[in-house]
């Protein structure tokens, strides 16, 4: 049975239970090993005057904290199954620990220490009892699952390239001047974040602290934090506009939210596009904190659904699927988007492409969904012979003075049209949008032409304009 033992933080902050397993252990002559003498607590191990083998090699020969765990393990257990391994702090905190836990199967008793944490928060004088605790070496990773709070605690940061790193990845989160503690020795003092690594000295005991931010005090927000803002402004004390709207009263600033978000792209304005996304973002919140307020679902419920439908139509990423290309790619997505939504025909698909979409879009979207049935042009080109039959049926209708039937026999074009787009692999709503802006800008530079010749653009002919229109059009093109 290895036996591990947490020898506390500062010297003698070994428990009696341990300090009675160490002598034990040295009297029975079994291997003695701790993990490093840079620490105080190890100042426990001389005055017990116990033989031992320190581990700080393994620190030197170890590329990474998570290697390093795992070779501490390994240097322990093949000391043999009696070993006893000594770290500082508290046992159950410890990496190695850890990885010694995984290799020992049940065969390993742990004594715990006074736990580095908590000196560290005591230290720190957080005001509440809560409080995240990660070690240096672990923060990227714990940032990246999102699973960083405040108050938070960083440990191990025992040199200045780690602060550097530290100070780089909080201040994305927090804000590069919010204060924290550098605690270093026992002893804490404040700084702003971005002179974490401008210290003189780093080792073992160094952490910095940062305590709960007031939400008018952040400088970086989250999306959590976007939620607490609506559901502050909805409360009877909030905003009188804000409290009155319900999803179906703003349920069309989505739609302009998100038109004003393409036209930024279009723009190719990065300012503007982080603007526009945020507003966007601001819809979804919104309708999901008034759902909230009825109990039909919240922002977890959205989240996680959004989280689901990722997973489970990427099969040829997450599951057992294949896609070799885009194309083939979204045949997977819409295969399980079918499953997942219960159509068991293609009707079914083509009827759940949303109604308010613009029209072009819509059209294209269900021609789309169409074809996975096998109903389909061969190519572009069969599509096109269409529109001219579509077009002498409605000159048909319009000749004889039919405008129900026109109008009827004029979508019938469209939609060919954009069949033949389709085919084509164009995006037929993205075309018509930017064949519109062309013609403005041509239309208004020809105008100006028009003007600058003393023209009165009035009582120009259909020819007269179409020589300033193809001015206006080589001009621009230009």
């Amino acid at each position: 049975m290895i036996t591990v033992i947490g020898l506390g933080v500062e010297k003698g902050d070994i428990s009696r239970r341990g300090e009675e397993a160490v002598l034990r252990a040295a009297k029975e002559g079994r291997s003695i090993l701790v993990r490093t003498a840079n620490t105080r607590s190890y100042e426990t191990v001389k005055e017990l005057g116990v033989a031992h083998v320190c581990l700080d090699s393994v620190y030197e020969s170890s590329r990474n904290f998570a290697t390093l765990a795992k070779n501490l393990a390994k240097a322990v257990w093949n000391a043999g199954e009696n070993a006893v391994y000594l770290v500082d702090g508290a046992a159950t905190e410890d990496n190695s620990v850890k990885a010694l836990m995984k290799r020992a199967r049940g065969k390993i008793e742990i004594i715990d220490g006074v736990s580095k944490t908590t000196a560290l928060v005591r230290a720190a004088g957080f005001k509440g009892c809560s409080y995240t605790a990660v070690s240096a070496y672990e923060l990227a990773e714990k940032a990246n699952a999102g699973s960083l709070g405040l108050p938070l605690i960083v440990y191990d940061l025992d040199d200045c390239a780690l602060a550097s790193d530290v100070k780089l990845l909080l201040g994305n989160l927090y804000g590069e001047e919010t204060e924290v503690k550098f605690i270093c020795g026992g002893k804490a003092k404040k700084l702003p974040l971005y002179e974490l690594d401008w210290q003189k000295k780093y080792d073992y005991t160094s952490a910095v602290a940062i305590e709960e931010i007031d939400l008018l005090d952040k400088k970086r927000f989250t999306l959590d934090d976007l939620r607490e803002i609506v559901v502050r402004l909805r409360k009877p004390n909030g905003c009188p506009w804000d409290r009155v709207q319900t999803n179906d009263s703003i349920k069309m600033s989505a739609v302009e939210e998100a038109y004003e978000l393409v036209d930024a792209v279009d723009a190719g304005d990065d300012e503007k596009i982080m603007e526009e996304a945020g507003d966007l973002i601001l819809q979804t919140v919104f309708h999901a904190v008034m759902k909230e307020e009825t109990g039909a679902f919240d922002l977890t419920d959205v989240l996680s659904g959004i989280c689901t439908k990722l997973i489970t139509r990427h099969t040829h990423v997450f599951g057992e699927d294949k896609a070799k290309d885009g194309e083939s790619a979204l045949s997977v997505w819409e295969k399980n988007k079918m499953t997942e939504k219960h159509q068991v025909t293609f009707g079914d698909s083509v009827n759940d492409v949303p109604k308010c979409f613009p029209a072009a879009m819509r059209a294209q979207k269900v021609g789309k969904r169409a074809s996975k049935a096998g109903m389909d042009f061969a190519s572009a080109e069969a599509a096109a012979e269409r529109i001219q039959e579509e077009l002498e049926e409605f000159f048909a209708a319009y000749k004889a003075g039919d405008k129900i039937g026109a109008e009827k026999e004029l979508g019938d074009v469209l939609f060919a049209a954009v069949n033949v787009g389709r085919k084509a692999g164009c995006d037929c709503e993205k075309a018509l949008k930017e064949s519109t802006e062309r013609f403005a800008k041509r239309f208004t530079l020809a105008e100006q032409l028009a003007l600058a010749d003393g023209k009165t653009v009035t009582e120009l002919s259909e020819s007269a304009w179409d020589e300033y229109y193809q001015k206006a059009k080589t001009q621009l093109s230009k």
